[in-house]
């Protein structure tokens, strides 16, 4: 019998080059899904479990003169005599009431979900009237209603605004927003909101944004975890849950659920684009096929050049000479060269062809609907 010796690995430097190239790859593909993955939390929320938005009227008091003016805002008079009536003092009918510190506000907040009674939220505070300042002031005891009349909470504090303001001669600098203040934990929960978190079998999650690939995903994951048929994928939204009826084990259950690794589908191309500010967002599914562009500019030019014109002469007494404007306007058009936008896989060589053509944001907002328009960029354009 003859044995054959094994091949040692070449000590040489290709040969430790090898295994290092080997351990980064092995390294590289263990460490990508955990660079990729994400969580179930972070993609979907529990339907039912919600925030709930609240509104009130109120009066804000103890401004330095910044006030409404009641001549021009007659409900912050009005509001102010039924509050006073309300604690047992009555004003003389005709009285000339007209205070600078007070301001009609409309106050906001946002009830959370689970909220209990005697839980504090933070509140928002907004003028409503001509006041020109809020900093200082204190908010009177408001109650704030839901969508369906009733009161689920009360607000009242101090006003922490974020800004200063100053004048003197007619002239005023203000720095920030003077009109809106917050009061932290300034509500004070007075009733609760049933939520649909513990009735029923069964617990259904709402991913953030329609796709059917992630919630596939969804409902793999949560099967592996917790055992076939435990999750459903009902359609690109919803995935239906099989939950505990005991509220503990409910809880538990849906706290491992939040916590579950998932790796998410590439999202479907798409390029946002800014209008107003001109602001150009696309992600990294965005391609391009090949093109060829021409890019030119318009530009229009208007000059007014003012002459005086003397009286002829003889003229009647009195007559003045007259200033008459000669408008001078011109029209130049840039010649755009056509330039070839090469097919291009990557959002970097995407970025790359469109900063070729030397065209500015607002540009570029023309040329990608230009592109999109002719088949070239393969993706969804939405304009906010």
């Amino acid at each position: 019998m003859m044995f054959r010796p094994r091949p040692a690995l070449a000590s040489g430097p290709s040969g430790w080059a090898a295994l290092w190239v080997v351990c980064l790859a092995l390294w590289l593909a263990a460490a990508a899904p955990l660079q990729a993955s994400t969580r179930i939390k972070d993609v979907a929320v529990v339907q039912g479990v919600r925030s709930n938005p609240l509104t009130g009227y109120g009066l804000v008091v103890g401004l330095d003169g910044t006030g409404d003016q009641a001549a021009q805002m007659p409900f912050t008079a009005q509001s102010l005599r039924n509050y006073l009536e309300q604690h047992g003092l009555s004003l003389p009918p005709g009285a000339n009431f007209q205070p600078r510190n007070v301001a009609a506000v409309l106050v906001t907040a946002q009830l959370p979900a689970f909220a209990q009674p005697g839980q504090a939220i933070d509140i928002t505070v907004s003028s409503v009237g001509n006041a020109r300042s809020l900093r200082g002031g204190t908010l009177i005891t408001t109650p704030l209603r839901g969508v369906d009349g009733q009161i689920y909470a009360l607000a009242q504090g101090n006003l922490l605004v974020g800004g200063a303001g100053a004048g003197a001669a007619g002239t005023q600098v203000v720095i920030n927003h003077l009109g809106v203040g917050r009061i932290p934990n300034g509500g004070q929960v007075e009733r609760a909101v049933a939520t649909p978190f513990l009735l029923g079998s069964t617990i259904d999650l709402n991913l953030n944004a329609a796709d059917f690939q992630t919630a596939r995903r969804v409902a793999q994951s949560i099967n592996q975890a917790k055992g076939e048929g435990t999750a459903q994928a009902l359609d690109g939204r919803l995935v239906r849950l099989r939950a505990p009826a005991d509220p503990h084990a409910r809880v538990a259950f849906m706290a491992d659920i939040e916590d579950l690794p998932l790796q998410l589908a590439p999202p479907m191309a798409r390029v946002v684009i800014n209008s107003r500010t001109g602001s150009v967002v696309m992600n990294q599914t965005v391609t391009l096929a090949p093109a060829a562009v021409a890019h030119g500019n318009l530009t229009v030019t208007i000059r007014v050049t003012p002459q005086v014109a003397m009286p002829a002469p003889f003229s009647p007494p009195g007559t003045r000479p007259v200033v008459v404007e000669q408008a001078e306007v011109q029209i130049g058009q840039e010649g755009g060269a056509l330039i070839q936008m090469p097919a291009s896989t990557q959002l970097s060589e995407v970025v790359r062809a469109l900063n070729a053509m030397g065209a500015t944001p607002m540009d570029l907002v023309s040329i990608l609907q230009a592109l999109r328009a002719a088949g070239s960029l393969r993706a969804e354009l939405e304009v906010i």
